[in-house]
C-alpha cells in the first residue's frame, strides 16, 4: 500500500558530501515521523536521524553537526544532507516512514525503504 524509494548513494572520498532522497507513495493520508537508519556488514540497524511532521529533528551524536535531516511534506519526501563524511560513515541507508493511511482511522504503519549504498572511501 506504501512504497518507500531511496535514491542519491554511491561511493564518495572521505570529507566528500552525499545527499539522500526517500520518497514515499501509495495510500497515504498523512505522515508523522520520517527517519534514516544505517546498518554496517555485521552490525545492528542504528538510528541516524528522525524528524517529525512538525519539522522537530533528533540526531545520531555520530552525525551531528555534520548531517542534516529535512522534508518536503507535499511531496512525502525525506531528504539526509551527509557532510564531511567519514570511512566509519560506509553502510547500507534505510528510510522509513509512519503513515496514517486513511482520515476515518487514526492506525499508522510503520513503513520501510530497500536501502541504499553508502561507500565513503579513497
Amino acid at each position: 500500500q506504501v512504497q518507500l524509494v531511496e535514491s542519491g548513494g554511491g561511493l564518495v572520498q572521505p570529507g566528500g558530501s552525499l545527499r539522500l532522497s526517500c520518497a514515499a507513495s501509495g495510500t497515504i493520508f498523512s505522515i508523522n515521523r520520517m527517519g534514516w537508519y544505517c546498518q554496517a556488514p555485521g552490525k545492528q540497524r542504528d538510528l541516524v536521524a528522525v524528524i517529525t511532521s512538525g519539522g522537530s529533528t533528533n540526531y545520531a551524536d555520530s552525525v551531528k553537526g555534520r548531517f542534516t535531516i529535512s522534508r518536503d511534506n507535499a511531496k512525502n519526501t525525506v531528504y539526509l544532507q551527509m557532510n564531511s563524511l567519514k570511512s566509519e560513515d560506509t553502510a547500507v541507508y534505510y528510510c522509513n516512514a509512519v503513515v496514517r493511511l486513511r482520515p476515518t482511522s487514526s492506525n499508522e504503519f510503520l513503513y520501510w525503504g530497500q536501502g541504499t549504498q553508502v561507500t565513503v572511501s579513497s
